[in-house]
């Protein structure tokens, strides 16, 4: 697809609106309020950015720059006259075209940082004074682009900060753990390629475990990412469990762990009678599961979560399975050991997961529970699936691109919106801007001069098709863990 058709139908016209004798468009990318962000999440990771310039670099060399200029401008001609429903005009595009590079700069807060929302976390502005309408004509591409990746990040960090709060309390000697315990099943619910990728990427600046393979190859393309990027476990599905039929379902189990004598290997556990499983077939294949070279995790599907792991019984020893919930039903069988917090930790040849609509409010509902029942919360895995990652919108931080400073005849102006029916969350900075550190947060300061606006921590990461203070993966994870 042509790269000019990567904006906006309205921003097409934009370069003839702004008064003659604009030379410069100066944007900022802000996530500007966390009203409708999950319960715990006050601040955003800045995740993401390199990522997405390095993909509009690329898309634009790919599909503009190096097409010849007549087919790529007499496309989007005839595409935009079709659409206006008049003559369009191209000539800013072949000028474009002529330059041979997007005569922008771009500056970033370092990856990995947490910021409060209402600071910027990037700043582009055009360097050349005939491109002015391509700051604010890309807005659309990387406001698509950046919000989910942003959003994604913090979101899992939030999900850590749990596991991590409840590992202190119930298993601290095993805290690497929580590296695992939210493992990233949310590929097939999001929407799109594109979309699992940048959310996969999100969640695995925080957490280790994932099952989004596109995410091997995005962080090692755009983040340098070296041996191991993310990891799973062997594990089946409901279509695997079926085939076995219902009425050897225990052979079906037998047969799995012949496949697989050493390891982690996670078995769906719900396909038909969870409580049947628990009850019946395991204790049967007890002394098969505790010879076997490796855990074996049972995977429950479906109900609500907190129940069927925790039970529905707030204490021990409930009358019924599901009052006992999976981890009780599996200490019940194989036992494990009293840690030195005095928790129950299962025997580490048998686990759980479960990865059905997971949210934070849940994931801290299992912990509290498993805790109150005598539990370490490290006994259970959650998988976080599109039921966290795509129940987002670019309103869930209120990420927005919004110009503050034009310059006109050689004249700087300070810009801003703040609309009358707006509850203040439209409201935006004004002038040029500048980020410091201020009682070691994250402080936005406008209206700053030139000079100024060259200081502080938005640092430069592209100009004129050349990249700056490159970052990677590990970087961004050591960052990140240092602010748990």
């Amino acid at each position: 697809m042509n790269g000019l058709l990567l904006t906006d139908g309205y921003k097409t016209g934009h370069h003839l609106q702004y008064p003659k004798g604009t030379e410069e468009v100066y944007s900022n990318w802000t996530p500007r309020s966390n009203k409708y962000g999950p319960k715990g999440c006050d601040k955003v990771i800045s995740f993401g950015q390199q990522y997405v310039i390095k993909w509009l670099h690329e898309y634009f060399e790919e599909n503009f720059f190096s097409k010849p200029k007549t087919k790529v401008c007499n496309e989007i001609k005839e595409e935009l006259s079709l659409y206006l429903g008049t003559e369009y005009d191209i000539s800013h595009y072949e000028k474009l075209h002529d330059l041979q590079y997007l005569p922008i700069k771009v500056k970033s807060l370092k990856e990995g940082v947490e910021v409060p929302v209402r600071v910027p976390m990037l700043t582009i502005v055009n360097t050349k004074k005939e491109f002015y309408w391509v700051t604010n004509f890309l807005e659309t591409i990387l406001s698509t682009m950046l919000w989910l990746p942003m959003t994604s990040a913090s979101i899992a960090l939030n999900y850590k900060r749990i596991f991590k709060k409840w590992a202190l309390l119930t298993d601290e000697n095993n805290i690497d753990f929580i590296e695992f315990q939210g493992h990233d099943f949310s590929m097939r619910g999001m929407g799109g390629l594109q979309s699992a990728l940048s959310s996969g990427m999100g969640h695995a600046s925080v957490f280790l475990g994932s099952d989004t393979l596109p995410v091997i190859s995005g962080l090692r393309k755009y983040y340098d990412a070296k041996g191991f990027v993310i990891g799973s476990v062997n594990a089946t599905e409901h279509s695997v469990m079926c085939a076995g039929t219902k009425d050897d379902e225990i052979g079906t189990f037998r047969e799995l762990m012949k496949t697989y004598p050493t390891g982690i290997l996670s078995v769906v556990s719900d396909t038909w009678d969870l409580w049947k499983v628990l009850t019946d077939y395991l204790p049967k294949l007890e002394k098969e599961i505790l010879s076997r070279d490796g855990k074996l995790v049972i995977r429950p599907d479906s109900g609500d979560p907190v129940d069927i792991i925790c039970g529905k019984s707030k204490e021990i020893g409930g009358m019924l399975p599901e009052d006992k919930g999976v981890i009780e039903l599996l200490w019940n069988i194989f036992g494990g050991t009293i840690n030195e917090q005095g928790f129950k930790v299962l025997n580490s040849h048998i686990g759980a997961i479960y990865g059905d609509s997971i949210t934070t409010e849940r994931a801290e509902q299992i912990c509290q529970r498993l805790h109150d029942k005598g539990f370490a919360s490290t006994n259970i895995v959650l998988g976080i699936g599109s039921f966290t990652y795509q129940f987002n919108t670019r309103d869930t931080f209120g990420f927005a691109m919004k110009a503050t400073s034009v310059v006109v005849n050689g004249e700087r102006r300070k810009i801003f919106k703040n609309p009358i029916t707006d509850d203040g969350i439209k409201k935006s900075a004004k002038g040029l801007l500048k980020v410091e550190i201020i009682n070691n947060e994250y402080t936005l300061v406008d209206e700053v001069s030139e000079k100024e606006e060259n200081e502080g921590e938005l640092k430069m990461i592209y100009e004129n098709g050349e990249f700056f203070n490159q970052i990677i993966l590990e970087e961004i994870r050591e960052r990140i863990n240092k602010t748990l």
